[in-house]
This record gives C-alpha cells, structure tokens and sequence, in this order.
C-alpha cells in the first residue's frame, strides 16, 4: 500500500508553472475567487518579509471533474489553497481573475523600493514615481532593464544602488520561494479527502 499523502516543499515559480501547464488542476467544487485585493497585498507582502503563507495540499486523484469541464486524470487534484494560487497568479503573473461577480479583473500590486512597502495599485500611486505600480513587470526575466533602473531609481531618490539593487533582488526572488504542499495519494478516495 502506499502513502497517504508526503509533504514537500515547492517554490512559488514551480508551483505557479504547475497551474499554467494543467499539471496540478482545480476541481469543479471549488469556488471562485473571493479574496479582496488587500488579501493579495498581504500574501506578497508575507513572502516577501519572509513570513510562513501555509500549505497547499493537492490530490492524485485517477479521475475527477475539473473545473473546465475536462477529467483529471493523471493530473494532481489541488485540494486546498486556491485562493492563494489564484493571487500569486494575479500579482505576480498579471493574469486577470474570474471574481465572485464572475467578471474577469486584474489585481496589481505596488512596491515602493524606499520603504519597502506593498499596496493595491490605484491611478494615485501610478503617479508616484516612488512606486513601481505593477510588481508583475519586475518577475518576467527579461522585462525590465534592472542596471537602469537601479541606476535612474537611485538618482532620482538619493538611494545607494546597492540598497535599491538588494531590494528589487529580494521582490524578484519571492518567485523562488518555498511554498509547502501536502500531496494526498492516489489510493484515498474521496470520501476520505473530503
């Protein structure tokens, strides 16, 4: 008989990949996004501080209905922590969310490099140029020219450009993170899941 289940941990990069490539899935009980943007702001602003987020825990489940209608077979059935996945995918990939009035919305989240703080974005904070107002722009490899803006970003705010450069390193690496999960085994049905 196997396990009932084994912990592991994942980073946030990996784990948001999974999702993307269909190989951990959200079954169709699951409800849709309820979190308010302040959640959002607070789970980044947890990584980020380096404070624990919780465990994930997901199924190998041999078949079930997903979510898009499609069977789960040979895909890892995510249990718990959709609304945690759901906001990464939000503030840290740019993807628009299906919330509770099932209209589809995008949540962005700001960082401001001199006091190291996380808001929601809003049109006031895009006019500060204190603020980066998307984190999303800073987590695609490639998106952003990091030498220049360490050098404008510490000019124009009497920064060291080691400091700015530490702290747009430590937003970049919440991504690479580890986040826990708890893999439920294929053998449990789902009485016992439930």
């Amino acid at each position: 008989m196997s396990a009932t289940y084994e912990v592991n941990n994942v980073s946030v990069s990996t784990l948001l990949g999974y999702v993307q490539d269909g190989i951990i899935a959200i079954p169709e009980i699951q409800r849709p996004f309820v979190w308010d943007s302040t959640k959002v702001r607070n789970l980044i602003d947890s990584l980020y501080r380096g404070y624990p987020v919780g465990y994930i825990v997901t199924w190998k489940s041999p078949d079930i209905k997903l979510k898009d209608g499609s069977r789960s077979e040979g895909k890892q059935i995510l249990i718990d922590g959709q609304q945690r996945i759901t906001a990464l995918t939000a503030a840290l990939l740019g993807q628009e969310v299906l919330n509770s009035n099932y209209k589809k919305v995008r949540i962005k989240i700001a960082f401001n490099l001199r006091t190291e703080e996380f808001q929601t974005s809003n049109p006031a904070i895009e006019k500060q140029d204190e603020w980066i107002p998307d984190i999303s722009t800073f987590m695609k490899d490639g998106n952003v020219n990091i030498w220049k803006f360490v050098d404008d970003y510490s000019k124009k705010f009497d920064m060291d450009q080691n400091v700015v450069n530490e702290r747009i390193n430590k937003l970049q690496q919440i991504k690479n993170i580890s986040i826990g999960r708890i893999e439920l085994g294929s053998m449990l049905d789902i009485d016992t899941v439930t």
